[in-house]
């Protein structure tokens, strides 16, 4: 399971796009419940078969590179996950918590259309893939997109209900606040 690192986020990431999918389609509520919190539980899974392994490693720090990213003569940025103690604990925390929070939005969203529905979980699962981003990245510039993506979902959830009028400015709020933060 440490060789595939990369599944742990992924796994989120091709949920949101199923569920986005879903949405258009207007699929049933199950098959969107199915899919947003069945992805979230893969990915948990697979955070917990990888920190098995781990803890059966001599290794402290793994760092898996999957292709360069950025390369400009001497500099070469590769699109990388680690697992070290501190990101393993945080993935375990991370996709723990997500998990129960999608289990807690199935009643939580229940009223919501089916299209509606299907969004809110695209939304969360995104959030799911750039937390564990920012959580495993082994550079900058891959904790910075996860960072971004954060920042981006959660805009997004606080103005979910974007026709309520006191959502869509607490969601620019959360935006503009997250943007002042980037800067300092």
């Amino acid at each position: 399971m440490l060789g595939s690192l990369w599944l742990i986020p992924i796994i989120c990431l091709a949920g949101a796009a199923l569920n986005l999918a879903l949405g258009v389609v207007r699929a049933p509520k199950s098959a969107v419940t199915l899919v947003g919190v069945g992805s979230i539980g893969a990915s948990m899974v697979a955070t917990y078969a990888a920190l098995w392994e781990y803890l059966h490693q001599p290794a402290e720090v793994i760092v898996e590179p999957y292709f360069t990213w950025i390369s400009a003569g001497v500099v070469n940025v590769s699109a990388s996950l680690q697992l070290d103690p501190l990101s393993a604990v945080m993935t375990a925390f991370v996709t723990l918590v997500g998990f129960l929070i999608h289990v807690y939005s199935i009643g939580y969203m229940h009223s919501e259309t089916d299209a509606g529905y299907a969004r809110y979980f695209a939304y969360l699962n995104l959030f799911m893939f750039s937390m564990l981003l920012l959580v495993l990245g082994s550079n900058l510039p891959v904790m910075f997109v996860g960072w971004e993506g954060v920042g981006l979902c959660s805009y997004l959830l606080i103005g979910y209900y974007y026709d309520k009028e006191w959502c869509a400015a607490a969601g620019k709020k959360a935006f503009i606040v997250n943007r002042i933060g980037d800067l300092g």
